[in-house]
């Protein structure tokens, strides 16, 4: 079994920064891609930014360049680093995570609880 656990949501000011954080841990063997999705009330769950065990990284177009995502694969811990937060960034926010584990060895897409991230104006 694997758990996600976020932290670092929270309510700040338009044009502010906020660090979301998500520690996997269980029975892990490795973790391939995690990503960070969003979902606004009344709105569909859209993917914000993934990260691959290399590093690679892609992003939603409305987060392009204010939004960056890194992980410690030592630590099986993915980030989000939110700047110049806008309104319209308010939505509970999840951790993603494609796990393979070792008992039982299968490979499991995991999500965490949500964290809340609320921007005002």
């Amino acid at each position: 079994q694997v758990q996600l656990v976020e932290s670092g949501g929270g309510l700040v000011q338009t044009g502010g920064s906020l660090r979301l954080s998500c520690a996997a841990s269980g029975s892990i063997f490795s973790i391939n891609a995690m990503g960070w999705y969003r979902q606004a009330p009344g709105k569909q769950r859209e993917l914000v930014a993934a990260i691959t065990s290399g590093g690679s990284t892609n992003y939603a177009d409305s987060v392009k360049g204010r939004f960056s995502i890194s992980r410690d694969n030592a630590k099986n811990t993915v980030y989000l680093h939110m700047n110049s937060l806008k309104p319209e960034d308010t939505a509970v926010y999840y951790c993603n995570a494609d796990v393979q584990t070792i008992v039982p060895n299968k490979r499991t897409n995991s999500w965490g609880q949500g964290t809340q991230v609320t921007v005002s104006s």
